[in-house]
């Protein structure tokens, strides 16, 4: 039961970050924003931010890989340790949210009505894409509810199984390129804003890779074969053979 009622926190706590960074990214309603908030002089912001970007990134992957979580549940029982893993990941978001310093300046401003439109149109379709790209595979394992409720009816927790739906058959990490466009897609793009995309950018791109190492120590020549058909990130008609 306690293993249940830390793992719904963590996913509630989920939920809220995960709307706070919608606001953030667009500069939505949040008090502090990717273009708001605490001011600093502009090498002291980029210090700053990319410190915080790293950390995010350093955890994120860290925390993801498969040696890491054979030492960590020595320590953590495996029925929370997703869980776990989500709850660190909110923190550092938050302390991200937090401490972040905008950098003013603009790169570049859409004032066309259509132009404007269209951006904003897939800002809010790389959240929906990255929103449904967890409920394809199993939303409720990614973020550690499933593990917890099993646990609380002494079930053990099972492996997962290697399937492609809807997105999957055209791209490898769906969940990947939602979040590229939501980060890109801007009518007004700071300097801030740029930085952050393109560490986030780059980061997805490593991570896909550290990812993609372990979905192949996991499934073997049935990923190594989608790997050759299907594009990684950008969306791509499936190669034939």
């Amino acid at each position: 039961m306690a293993a249940l009622i830390y793992g719904v926190f963590c996913y509630l706590l989920f939920l809220l970050t995960i709307l706070y960074s919608i606001g953030f990214v667009g500069g939505l309603v949040v008090p502090r924003s990717i273009d708001s908030g605490l001011m600093a002089p502009i090498a002291e912001a980029l210090v700053i931010d990319a410190f915080l970007l790293g950390l995010f990134a350093v955890q994120h992957s860290v925390m993801a890989r498969q040696g890491f979580k054979r030492w960590w549940t020595r320590f953590v029982s495996q029925s929370v340790e997703r869980s776990t893993y989500v709850l660190f990941s909110n923190v550092v978001l938050i302390v991200l949210f937090w401490q972040w310093r905008p950098i003013p300046g603009v790169v570049w401003s859409v004032t066309n009505p259509a132009g404007v439109a269209l951006l904003w149109s897939l800002f809010w379709l790389g959240w929906l894409i990255a929103l449904v790209s967890t409920f394809l595979i199993n939303h409720f394992d990614l973020f550690g509810l499933q593990q917890v409720w099993r646990h609380s009816r002494g079930n053990t927790v099972e492996g997962s199984r290697f399937r492609t739906p809807l997105f999957y058959k055209v791209v490898r990490h769906p969940l990947y390129f939602g979040f590229l466009l939501a980060f890109w897609a801007t009518p007004v793009m700071t300097w801030g804003h740029l930085l952050f995309a393109i560490a986030t950018t780059g980061y997805i791109f490593i991570g896909s890779w550290l990812e993609e190492r372990d979905l192949v120590a996991a499934f073997g020549e049935v990923y190594v074969a989608y790997r050759k058909r299907v594009s990684m990130i950008i969306p791509m008609p499936p190669k034939r053979g």
